[in-house]
Protein backbone atom coordinates (compact mmCIF):
# COMPACT_ATOMS: atom_id res chain seq x y z
CA UNK A 1 0.00 0.00 0.00
CA UNK A 2 1.57 3.27 -0.97
CA UNK A 3 1.37 6.62 1.23
CA UNK A 4 -1.58 8.04 -1.28
CA UNK A 5 -3.71 4.38 -1.04
CA UNK A 6 -3.76 4.33 2.57
CA UNK A 7 -7.47 5.20 4.21
CA UNK A 8 -6.16 8.08 6.40
CA UNK A 9 -6.31 8.18 10.37
CA UNK A 10 -9.13 7.19 12.16
CA UNK A 11 -9.49 8.55 16.08
CA UNK A 12 -10.18 6.37 18.63
CA UNK A 13 -11.75 6.77 22.14
CA UNK A 14 -11.15 4.37 24.71
CA UNK A 15 -8.52 3.00 22.71
CA UNK A 16 -7.04 1.23 25.74
CA UNK A 17 -8.64 -1.68 26.58
CA UNK A 18 -11.68 -4.13 25.37
CA UNK A 19 -13.32 -3.02 22.09
CA UNK A 20 -11.46 -0.10 21.41
CA UNK A 21 -8.21 -1.80 21.60
CA UNK A 22 -9.53 -4.54 19.11
CA UNK A 23 -10.96 -2.03 17.02
CA UNK A 24 -7.28 -0.11 16.66
CA UNK A 25 -5.37 -3.21 16.00
CA UNK A 26 -8.06 -4.30 13.45
CA UNK A 27 -7.88 -1.01 11.89
CA UNK A 28 -4.47 -0.66 11.87
CA UNK A 29 -3.34 -3.96 10.32
CA UNK A 30 -5.94 -2.55 7.25
CA UNK A 31 -3.74 0.17 7.11
CA UNK A 32 -5.39 3.05 8.73
CA UNK A 33 -3.33 5.13 10.65
CA UNK A 34 -4.44 5.75 14.68
CA UNK A 35 -4.99 8.38 16.60
CA UNK A 36 -5.73 6.76 20.48
CA UNK A 37 -7.58 8.13 23.13
CA UNK A 38 -7.66 6.42 26.51
CA UNK A 39 -7.84 7.36 30.36
CA UNK A 40 -4.52 5.55 31.22
CA UNK A 41 -1.34 6.35 29.52
CA UNK A 42 0.25 2.82 30.18
CA UNK A 43 -2.67 1.56 28.22
CA UNK A 44 -2.09 3.88 25.55
CA UNK A 45 2.09 2.96 25.63
CA UNK A 46 1.39 -0.69 25.29
CA UNK A 47 -1.09 -0.19 22.38
CA UNK A 48 1.37 1.81 20.42
CA UNK A 49 3.83 -1.06 21.40
CA UNK A 50 1.38 -3.58 19.45
CA UNK A 51 0.45 -1.33 15.97
CA UNK A 52 4.57 -1.41 16.70
CA UNK A 53 5.42 0.94 13.50
CA UNK A 54 3.11 -0.49 10.83
CA UNK A 55 1.28 2.56 10.00
CA UNK A 56 1.18 6.27 11.95
CA UNK A 57 0.49 6.41 15.72
CA UNK A 58 -0.07 9.37 18.14
CA UNK A 59 -2.68 9.13 21.52
CA UNK A 60 -3.79 11.11 24.11
CA UNK A 61 -4.41 10.33 27.67
CA UNK A 62 -7.59 12.24 28.97
CA UNK A 63 -10.64 11.73 30.94
CA UNK A 64 -13.08 12.07 28.50
CA UNK A 65 -16.20 12.77 31.46
CA UNK A 66 -14.02 15.99 31.26
CA UNK A 67 -15.72 18.10 28.18
CA UNK A 68 -12.79 20.63 27.97
CA UNK A 69 -9.96 18.05 27.97
CA UNK A 70 -11.66 15.91 25.43
CA UNK A 71 -11.94 18.70 23.06
CA UNK A 72 -8.45 19.90 23.57
CA UNK A 73 -7.04 16.16 23.40
CA UNK A 74 -9.28 16.09 20.00
CA UNK A 75 -7.88 18.92 18.84
CA UNK A 76 -4.24 17.14 19.71
CA UNK A 77 -4.47 14.35 18.30
CA UNK A 78 -5.76 15.67 14.65
CA UNK A 79 -2.61 18.14 15.01
CA UNK A 80 -0.70 15.29 15.50
CA UNK A 81 -1.48 12.92 12.67
CA UNK A 82 0.59 12.28 9.65
CA UNK A 83 -2.05 11.08 7.48
CA UNK A 84 -5.61 13.20 7.25
CA UNK A 85 -8.23 11.56 9.77
CA UNK A 86 -10.77 10.27 7.62
CA UNK A 87 -12.41 8.37 10.81
CA UNK A 88 -14.18 8.16 13.88
CA UNK A 89 -14.67 5.98 16.25
CA UNK A 90 -16.72 6.59 19.76
CA UNK A 91 -15.45 3.48 21.67
CA UNK A 92 -14.97 4.73 25.71
CA UNK A 93 -17.67 3.47 28.13
CA UNK A 94 -18.44 3.43 31.44
CA UNK A 95 -20.90 1.02 33.54
CA UNK A 96 -22.11 1.59 37.20
CA UNK A 97 -23.84 -1.09 38.44
CA UNK A 98 -27.07 -0.10 40.35
CA UNK A 99 -30.48 -0.80 40.70
CA UNK A 100 -33.47 1.63 39.90
CA UNK A 101 -33.66 2.41 43.46
CA UNK A 102 -29.89 3.03 44.08
CA UNK A 103 -29.15 5.08 41.17
CA UNK A 104 -28.04 7.93 42.23
CA UNK A 105 -28.05 11.58 40.25
CA UNK A 106 -24.30 11.28 40.40
CA UNK A 107 -24.36 7.37 38.98
CA UNK A 108 -26.60 9.41 36.02
CA UNK A 109 -24.23 12.50 35.66
CA UNK A 110 -21.20 10.20 35.49
CA UNK A 111 -22.10 7.67 33.01
CA UNK A 112 -24.18 10.24 30.43
CA UNK A 113 -20.37 12.49 30.87
CA UNK A 114 -18.93 9.75 29.49
CA UNK A 115 -21.25 7.46 27.45
CA UNK A 116 -23.15 10.62 25.31
CA UNK A 117 -21.92 13.39 26.05
CA UNK A 118 -18.35 12.59 25.66
CA UNK A 119 -19.14 11.08 22.31
CA UNK A 120 -21.10 14.50 21.53
CA UNK A 121 -17.73 16.66 21.93
CA UNK A 122 -15.24 14.39 20.14
CA UNK A 123 -17.78 14.25 17.47
CA UNK A 124 -18.08 18.03 17.18
CA UNK A 125 -13.91 18.37 17.40
CA UNK A 126 -13.57 16.20 14.28
CA UNK A 127 -16.56 17.35 12.14
CA UNK A 128 -15.67 21.05 12.28
CA UNK A 129 -11.94 20.03 11.32
CA UNK A 130 -13.72 17.94 8.59
CA UNK A 131 -16.12 21.01 7.60
CA UNK A 132 -12.89 23.49 7.50
CA UNK A 133 -11.48 21.25 4.96
CA UNK A 134 -14.39 20.84 3.16
CA UNK A 135 -14.14 16.72 3.61
CA UNK A 136 -16.50 14.48 4.77
CA UNK A 137 -15.95 10.95 6.64
CA UNK A 138 -17.37 8.24 8.91
CA UNK A 139 -18.01 8.11 12.37
CA UNK A 140 -19.27 4.84 14.33
CA UNK A 141 -20.39 5.31 17.98
CA UNK A 142 -20.39 2.02 20.05
CA UNK A 143 -23.44 1.64 21.85
CA UNK A 144 -25.27 -1.24 23.27
CA UNK A 145 -28.72 -3.69 22.90
CA UNK A 146 -29.06 -1.74 26.18
CA UNK A 147 -30.35 0.92 24.58
CA UNK A 148 -33.45 -0.82 23.56
CA UNK A 149 -33.76 -3.85 25.75
CA UNK A 150 -33.82 -3.14 29.87
CA UNK A 151 -31.17 -4.63 31.44
CA UNK A 152 -31.29 -4.84 35.43
CA UNK A 153 -29.09 -3.40 37.54
CA UNK A 154 -28.32 -1.22 34.46
CA UNK A 155 -30.43 2.08 34.17
CA UNK A 156 -27.63 4.58 33.99
CA UNK A 157 -26.27 2.69 31.30
CA UNK A 158 -29.59 1.99 29.70
CA UNK A 159 -30.24 5.51 29.67
CA UNK A 160 -26.67 6.80 28.04
CA UNK A 161 -26.85 4.47 25.05
CA UNK A 162 -30.53 5.34 24.19
CA UNK A 163 -29.45 8.66 24.35
CA UNK A 164 -26.07 7.93 22.05
CA UNK A 165 -28.45 6.09 19.60
CA UNK A 166 -30.54 9.26 19.51
CA UNK A 167 -27.83 11.52 19.00
CA UNK A 168 -26.44 8.66 16.34
CA UNK A 169 -29.45 9.50 14.00
CA UNK A 170 -29.73 13.26 14.67
CA UNK A 171 -25.87 13.43 13.44
CA UNK A 172 -27.16 11.02 10.56
CA UNK A 173 -29.94 13.45 9.14
CA UNK A 174 -27.94 16.71 10.12
CA UNK A 175 -24.68 15.65 8.86
CA UNK A 176 -25.31 13.41 5.84
CA UNK A 177 -25.40 15.64 3.47
CA UNK A 178 -22.04 17.23 4.40
CA UNK A 179 -20.94 13.66 3.33
CA UNK A 180 -20.87 12.14 6.98
CA UNK A 181 -21.40 8.84 7.87
CA UNK A 182 -22.94 8.28 11.34
CA UNK A 183 -23.75 4.83 12.27
CA UNK A 184 -24.08 3.14 15.75
CA UNK A 185 -23.02 -0.37 16.47
CA UNK A 186 -24.70 -2.41 18.96
CA UNK A 187 -22.78 -4.89 20.79
CA UNK A 188 -24.57 -7.68 23.09
CA UNK A 189 -22.80 -8.53 25.90
CA UNK A 190 -19.40 -8.50 25.11
CA UNK A 191 -16.25 -9.50 27.03
CA UNK A 192 -14.28 -6.81 28.01
CA UNK A 193 -13.13 -6.25 30.90
CA UNK A 194 -16.13 -3.68 32.03
CA UNK A 195 -18.50 -6.94 30.65
CA UNK A 196 -16.64 -9.74 33.08
CA UNK A 197 -17.27 -6.71 35.50
CA UNK A 198 -20.87 -6.80 34.66
CA UNK A 199 -21.39 -10.72 33.66
CA UNK A 200 -19.11 -12.62 35.47
CA UNK A 201 -21.84 -14.34 38.04
CA UNK A 202 -22.87 -17.36 35.98
CA UNK A 203 -26.24 -17.12 37.71
CA UNK A 204 -26.68 -14.03 35.95
CA UNK A 205 -24.84 -14.87 33.14
CA UNK A 206 -27.03 -17.87 32.41
CA UNK A 207 -29.94 -16.35 31.78
CA UNK A 208 -28.94 -14.13 29.45
CA UNK A 209 -26.72 -16.46 27.35
CA UNK A 210 -30.14 -18.80 26.52
CA UNK A 211 -31.27 -15.93 24.95
CA UNK A 212 -28.70 -15.59 22.37
CA UNK A 213 -29.17 -17.97 19.69
CA UNK A 214 -25.60 -18.32 18.61
CA UNK A 215 -25.09 -19.11 22.90
CA UNK A 216 -22.32 -17.11 23.27
CA UNK A 217 -21.18 -13.50 24.28
CA UNK A 218 -19.30 -11.04 21.75
CA UNK A 219 -15.79 -11.02 21.62
CA UNK A 220 -14.07 -7.87 21.24
CA UNK A 221 -12.89 -9.00 17.87
CA UNK A 222 -16.61 -9.62 16.77
CA UNK A 223 -17.77 -5.87 17.40
CA UNK A 224 -14.11 -4.39 16.17
CA UNK A 225 -14.65 -6.00 12.88
CA UNK A 226 -18.14 -4.46 12.32
CA UNK A 227 -16.79 -1.34 13.14
CA UNK A 228 -13.82 -1.22 10.68
CA UNK A 229 -16.63 -2.02 8.18
CA UNK A 230 -18.80 0.41 8.46
CA UNK A 231 -15.64 2.84 8.53
CA UNK A 232 -14.80 1.38 4.80
CA UNK A 233 -15.92 1.87 1.41
CA UNK A 234 -18.01 -1.28 1.37
CA UNK A 235 -20.49 0.60 3.86
CA UNK A 236 -20.76 3.55 1.73
CA UNK A 237 -24.54 3.81 1.55
CA UNK A 238 -24.98 2.64 5.50
CA UNK A 239 -25.88 6.06 7.41
CA UNK A 240 -28.18 6.44 10.51
CA UNK A 241 -28.26 2.44 11.37
CA UNK A 242 -28.20 1.32 14.65
CA UNK A 243 -26.65 -2.16 13.92
CA UNK A 244 -26.90 -4.63 16.20
CA UNK A 245 -24.36 -7.38 16.90
CA UNK A 246 -26.07 -9.93 18.95
CA UNK A 247 -25.74 -13.37 18.25
CA UNK A 248 -29.52 -13.57 17.65
CA UNK A 249 -30.16 -11.69 20.92
CA UNK A 250 -33.21 -9.39 19.51
CA UNK A 251 -34.45 -11.86 16.62
CA UNK A 252 -36.85 -13.65 19.29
Amino acid sequence: MTASDAPGTVIVTGAGKGIGRETALALAAGGWSIAALSRTAADLESLGEAIAGRVGFVSQACDLADAGAAREAVRKLIAASTAPVTGLVNSAGIVRLASVLDTTAGILDETLAVNTVAPLVVSQEVVRHWLGLGQGGAIVQVSSIAARVGTPLHAAYCASKAALDALTRVMAIELGPKGIRVNSVNPVVTLTPMGEQAWSDPARARPMLARIPLGRFAASQDIASVIAFLLGPGAAMIHGACLDVDGGFRAG
